[in-house]
């Protein structure tokens, strides 16, 4: 394969893989925004309070 057939083939894939990284971080932008995200935060924001709760020692005992 001649080099400058090699580049040009190298340039139109990296030109289609920065496309679909791009659409990629777009699609990804609007998947954020979702009112759903923030109930999944607040939901495993919970459950991290709830396991540091239930793992915490208890308080010493006053003799």
């Amino acid at each position: 394969m001649h080099s400058e057939i090699h580049l040009a083939l190298h340039h139109d894939r990296a030109a289609a893989l920065r496309a679909e990284a791009d659409a990629d971080r777009l699609a990804d932008g609007a998947r954020q925004r979702q009112p759903r995200d923030l109930r999944g935060w607040l939901g495993w924001t919970l459950v991290e309070v709830g396991l540091r709760l239930a793992t915490a020692s208890p308080p010493p005992r006053a003799p």
